[in-house]
């Protein structure tokens, strides 16, 4: 009896185990909440195929189109200016942008002059004999020679005879040697070709200026060119006189600017042919970092959609029945921003913007306000 009855109580305590344990079960058991559909919102864009110009952009930096490196064909002392040589000086057209001592040089200069018409004068009793009709001309010449000033042409004669007699004289010899003093003379004093600015001064006043030696440099402000390498696929393109959009870093200012010179030789490394743009404006200095857009050329029944929306570089989301599908597209340019493509027909209702996770299928609702504001694609 006494075995049977520990059996027992086993037994009911093993079934009262399973039992507790299947009701601690039950009770951890949890309910899976139903799973709600969450139809993402988009925004779309109604394709209206049309003409896109194509725009090349490029970057470069201004230099002054006029620019005048300073040096010294002569020796001397650096004397005076119309301003004070420095580096942002301003300098009008004619002005002196740098004198030379010249006192011992003109002298020299004006020696020769002398020489020269003592050399006139001596000849004078000899034509008014032998060539009475040349005489009238070389008195008159005589009559108005200032030896402080640049020197005439020497009086033309018809007579042969009296040009050899002239010539023998030595007076052609005498003339040109004047002529070039006076040409080494003019080297001792640089003007303003145009006005501009000051960019380098090398030299102060008071010092030993060489010959060879640079002594600045000097800029026209009111015209600058831009240098751009482009694409050889482009360069048949473009035209001189082109307009092209020019803007600043963060496009903070826009200029507009043409196309002046193409170079007509293609670079061997970077297969890129050099376009010069000219622009003119107050607010322009050299140096200063620009941005392009050069207009190549235009795209018929064509449109301009983000990269972002190019799907492996050949498909599209398009929205039917607020489901997206994908559709196959030919993509025909691409820039940093955008890609120009064909083969979506007018119409077609696309994304405007990327959407996380979209797939072929996906329930989508159309944003209400970009329907209002469509056909704004990115542009380059």
């Amino acid at each position: 009896m006494r075995k049977f009855a520990l059996f027992a109580i086993g037994v009911v305590i093993i079934i009262a185990a399973l039992l507790g344990a299947y009701l601690i079960i039950k009770s951890n058991t949890k309910v899976k909440p139903e799973v709600t559909k969450v139809v993402k919102t988009i925004f779309v864009d109604t394709v209206k195929n049309k003409t896109v110009p194509i725009t090349i952009p490029a970057n470069g930096t201004l230099v002054a189109k006029n620019r005048l490196e300073l040096f010294a064909e002569v020796q001397g002392v650096f004397q005076n200016s119309s301003n004070v040589f420095k580096p942002g000086q301003k300098f009008g057209k004619g002005q002196l942008l740098l004198g030379i001592n010249s006192s011992e040089y003109y002298a020299s200069v004006q020696s020769a002059k002398s020489e020269l018409y003592n050399l006139i004068t001596s000849i004078m009793p000899d034509l008014r004999l032998d060539y009475p009709e040349t005489f009238p001309s070389w008195n008159n010449y005589l009559k108005n020679f200032k030896i402080d000033k640049s020197i005439a042409p020497l009086p033309e004669s018809t007579n042969e005879k009296a040009n050899y007699f002239i010539t023998g004289r030595g007076i052609y010899s005498a003339y040109y040697n004047v002529k070039n003093l006076e040409q080494r003379l003019s080297k001792y004093r640089i003007y303003a070709p145009y006005s501009g600015i000051l960019t380098e001064a090398l030299v102060t006043k008071g010092t030993l200026v060489r010959p060879g030696q640079k002594l600045g440099e000097f800029i026209d402000t009111s015209v600058y060119e831009l240098e751009l390498s482009i694409s050889k696929n482009f360069s048949d393109l473009l035209k001189i006189g082109e307009n092209v959009k020019l803007s600043s870093q963060n496009n903070q200012r826009d200029f507009t600017g043409k196309v002046s010179r193409i170079n007509g030789k293609i670079d061997q490394n970077t297969q890129t042919v050099t376009v010069f743009v000219e622009v003119k404006a107050d607010n322009l200095k050299e140096g200063m970092f620009l941005e392009a857009q050069l207009n190549a050329k235009d795209i018929e029944n064509a449109y301009r959609i983000s990269r972002k929306l190019l799907i492996d570089q050949s498909e599209i989301f398009i929205v039917r029945d607020s489901v997206l599908d994908i559709m196959t597209v030919n993509p025909v340019h691409f820039s940093s921003k955008s890609v120009v493509v064909k083969g979506i027909p007018d119409n077609t209702v696309i994304l405007s913007r990327s959407v996380p996770g979209a797939y072929a299928g996906m329930l989508v609702k159309v944003n209400q306000e970009s329907k209002l504001d469509n056909n704004n694609p990115t542009e380059d």
